[in-house]
C-alpha cells in the first residue's frame, strides 16, 4: 500500500505544532504561486461599467475610468482603465522609450486633491504587432501594464470590454470625454482644458463617415481612409473639438458601459464638421483578454509573501 503524505512527523507530539505551521504554509504557497502567475477569482475581479451617476456629481463620478497618460509627467494623451492593472490607450501615442506614468480619479489635468487622484507608473507598454503610424494608422492601439494595482472607488473603476461580435447599430448614443477642447473653435493656439471635458456623439456609418475625409484627401478613390477596424462617431450638430487621442468613446449598452472606441484621428475643428475616427476595440477584445491573461499580476506584495514564506520554511523545525 502506498506511503500516506502528511506535514507532520513521526516524533514526539512536541513537534506537531511546528508540523501544523509547516502544513499550512505549504498550503499556501501554491495559491501565492498562482496569483503571482496571474490567476484571478472571479470573486476578486473588478465590476466594470457602473458609474456612480447622477446628474449633480462631479464629471469624475461619471467617467471613472477615464485615465492621463503622462510622458515625464506631461499630459500626452487619454486612455481608459480596463482592469486593476490595464488601460488601453492609441499606440501613436506612445513615443520610444519614455517614462510613462497614469492619472486616475480626477478630472483635473493639475489635480490638487492626493485624496482622489492616483498617480501610478507604467511599468510595460505592450503595442499591437500590427500597429503602423506613417502615411495610414492602422491598428491604432495599445496596452498600458502598471507598476501596481489601482484602488477601486467612486471615483476609479474601469470600463468593461466589448464582446468580440458585438456590433454598434448606426445612430447609437456614445460619450466622448478627454481635456481637450469641446464646443469651441480651433485655433493655432490650441491649449488642453484644465477640467475634463464630456460629448455627446452618435456613431456614424463607416462609409459615410470614409466620403467625409476623401474629399480632403488626394488619395485616390479605391483606397479606403476609414477601415473595418475603425469607428466612427459624430454629433451631426454644431462645431465639435473631440478630446484627447488616445481617450475612450463610451456607449452603454444593456445597463453597463462599454469601450466601443479608442480615438485615433480626426481632422481639426473647423466650419464643416468633421467626426471623430477610432480604433473598433471589438476588432482586438481578443487580443486584448490573450494579453492581459499572459502578464496580469497580483501586484508587489504577492512577492513579497513568497520570499517571506521560503525564507520562514527552513526555520520551522521538522
Amino acid at each position: 500500500m502506498a506511503a500516506s503524505l502528511s506535514c507532520f512527523s513521526a516524533g514526539s507530539a512536541a513537534s506537531r505544532p511546528s508540523g501544523l505551521s509547516r502544513c499550512v504554509l505549504l498550503l499556501l504557497v501554491p495559491q501565492l504561486l498562482l496569483l503571482n502567475a496571474g490567476y484571478k477569482g472571479d470573486n476578486i475581479k473588478p465590476a466594470c461599467g457602473k458609474p456612480w451617476w447622477s446628474e449633480n456629481l462631479d464629471v469624475t463620478r461619471h467617467w471613472p475610468w477615464e485615465v492621463s497618460l503622462r510622458m515625464e509627467n506631461e499630459h500626452v494623451c487619454g486612455g481608459a482603465l480596463i482592469d486593476l492593472t490595464w488601460v488601453v490607450t492609441a499606440a501613436h501615442c506612445i513615443q520610444g522609450t519614455k517614462e510613462y506614468s497614469v492619472v486616475l480619479g480626477t478630472s483635473k489635468l493639475k489635480p490638487t486633491d492626493s485624496m482622489k487622484a492616483l498617480l501610478i507608473p507604467v511599468k510595460d507598454i505592450i503595442m499591437h504587432p500590427k500597429y503602423w503610424g506613417r502615411t495610414f494608422i492602422l491598428s491604432d492601439i495599445a496596452l498600458l501594464q502598471l507598476e501596481t494595482p489601482v484602488v477601486i472607488s467612486k471615483y476609479v473603476q474601469p470600463i468593461c470590454l466589448p464582446e468580440p461580435n458585438y456590433n454598434l447599430k448606426v445612430g447609437t448614443q456614445c460619450w466622448v470625454t478627454g481635456w481637450g477642447q469641446v464646443k469651441q473653435r480651433f485655433s493655432a493656439n490650441f491649449t488642453m482644458t484644465p477640467e475634463l471635458q464630456e460629448a455627446e456623439v452618435f456613431i456614424m456609418d463607416n462609409k459615410r463617415c470614409d466620403r467625409i475625409y476623401r474629399k480632403k484627401s488626394l488619395i485616390p478613390r479605391f483606397v479606403p481612409l476609414v477601415l473595418e477596424d475603425m469607428i466612427c462617431a459624430t454629433n451631426y450638430g454644431e462645431n465639435l473639438c473631440y478630446g484627447d487621442s488616445g481617450g475612450p468613446l463610451a456607449c452603454e449598452v444593456e445597463g453597463r458601459w462599454i469601450l466601443a472606441g479608442v480615438l485615433s484621428w480626426e481632422k481639426a475643428c473647423t466650419k464643416v464638421h468633421n467626426p471623430g475616427v477610432y480604433t473598433r476595440v471589438t476588432k482586438y477584445s481578443k487580443w486584448i483578454k490573450k494579453q492581459i491573461s499572459k502578464g496580469v499580476l497580483s501586484g508587489p506584495y504577492t512577492s513579497v509573501w513568497l520570499l517571506l514564506l521560503f525564507w520562514l520554511l527552513p526555520h520551522m523545525g521538522p
